[in-house]
């Protein structure tokens, strides 16, 4: 009970700073981390020391891909990882599932504000066209001006995705 409380203020903090300064701080994750492996040594001896480490490492991973490409910002990666090292590496893989269809809601839903939703829609097309077909090189994402990127703070779904997870588990 008191990891989830702990988590669960964790997620909150971390969701205010990333939706307000854009940035999930290291001052945050890093003793939430430190905080969730002794609670888990604590609680559930060495095996759950040991969970609490492969949830951490298991959450890091599965943004691991998305943040070398620029899909996203380290704090992103570090706050999926807290979520594993505090509920381990089960729990971490049914949050990411249930973040993954939460930001695609929310980008589906930015895009359908947006003015040139039938542009990157096509890009899309063309994106998931190429992963299976060799295709021409075009110039579809260079021509939406960069200035009107549509992004939002990833700390959403990410919250939302472990919220939703601790719910259903």
């Amino acid at each position: 009970m008191a990891a989830d409380i702990l988590l669960l203020t964790v997620l909150l903090l971390c969701l205010y700073t990333d939706i307000k300064f854009k940035k999930i701080y290291n001052a945050v994750t890093f003793p939430a981390i430190f905080a969730a492996v002794i609670l888990n040594l604590y609680l559930y001896g060495l095996k759950g020391g040991a969970e609490s480490i492969k949830g951490l490492l298991a959450g890091m991973a599965l943004l691991f891909i998305p943040f070398v490409m620029g899909g996203m910002g380290a704090g992103d990666v570090k706050l999926l990882g807290v979520i594993g090292a505090f509920m381990g590496p089960e729990f971490v893989w049914n949050a990411f599932l249930a973040m993954a269809i939460t930001g695609g809601v929310i980008s589906l839903a930015i895009m359908l504000r947006s003015n040139n939703f039938a542009h990157r829609l096509k890009a899309v097309f063309y994106t998931l066209l190429s992963l299976f077909f060799r295709t021409p090189k075009m110039q579809i994402l260079e021509t939406i001006d960069s200035s009107t990127a549509l992004t939002f703070p990833y700390g959403i779904a990410i919250t939302a995705g472990a919220v939703i997870a601790y719910l259903l588990r």
